[in-house]
Order: structure tokens, then sequence, then C-alpha cells
């Protein structure tokens, strides 16, 4: 985690921005849940655990300035709450998701899944894409289980 937090640092600095104290905790609370898509609330909470003198106002402005740097993604699953993904280290792509309509669950998928169809879209629209999300809602194969062991008894 450290080594993470020093790369961190230096996209930081590389825009002219510091990686303050403030800012490191919100880092720590980011790297120390990453699969778990944490809310701005959700990461002030924990945050303010470690350090209690934190507002969430200066939470909402760090996870802003992550998300415009790019070591941050934003997301939405559609539950109208904006959820924070830290980027993964030398990906392309923002990674895909599956979202659970049962328990809510969300899994990542890390593979890239759009080469060729951004290879289409740049062709035939001649739009050059940057970016792309891909997010799947249907039920998780654990909600699946629970179904299929409910109906055999």
């Amino acid at each position: 985690m450290e080594s993470r937090i020093e790369r961190i640092k230096k996209q930081l600095h590389s825009s002219s921005y510091k990686l303050t104290p403030q800012r490191e905790a919100t880092v720590s609370v980011l790297l120390e849940h990453e699969e778990d898509h944490l809310s701005a609330e959700d990461v002030y909470l924990l945050v303010k655990e470690k350090s209690p003198e934190i507002g969430l106002a200066t939470v909402y402005r760090t996870l802003e300035l992550l998300t415009e740097l790019k070591i941050v993604d934003k997301i939405n699953f559609g539950d109208g709450v904006s959820r924070y993904d830290l980027r993964q280290e030398g990906a392309a792509h923002f990674h895909h998701h599956l979202v659970c309509m049962e328990c809510g669950a969300v899994d990542e998928i890390q593979e890239d899944l759009l080469e060729e169809v951004e290879a289409v879209v740049e062709r035939d629209w001649n739009f050059k894409v940057k970016d792309h999300r891909l997010t799947f809602h249907g039920i998780c194969h654990r909600c699946q289980s629970k179904e299929d062991s409910n109906t055999v008894e």
C-alpha cells in the first residue's frame, strides 16, 4: 500500500497538487476498501475514524480532485448514489461491473471486453474513444444458488 500511495503522491505532484494529510487519509481508506465501491459518505465515516478533524466537505473535494486526475473513477449503479473506485494502475480503461438486482452486490470484471466495439465506433462514427463503462444488471451467482437451493426443498 505504501508504494501505491507514493505513486499517487507523484501523480498529484505532476499536476501541481500536494498529498496533504487529509488527502492521504482519504486515499488510504480507498486503498483499504478497494473492493467496496464506497460512497462519499462511506469514505467520510471511515476517514473520520482515523482522523476525526477531517470534515465531509474536505472528503468531497478530495474525491472530486482524485476523479479529475483520473486516480479514482466516479460511478453510479442506477441507485442515485455516486461511488468511488480506484482506477487500476496502468489500466487503459475503466473496468466493468456486474450489479446484482437481488442483493445489490457489485462484482468487477478486469478484462476489457469492448476493444472490438471501440474499433467499430472509431471507424464507423469517426469518434475517438477515450474511455468506456459497462455495467451488467442481473442476478449474481450467490443469489442464483440461494434460489436453486430454495427450489429443491
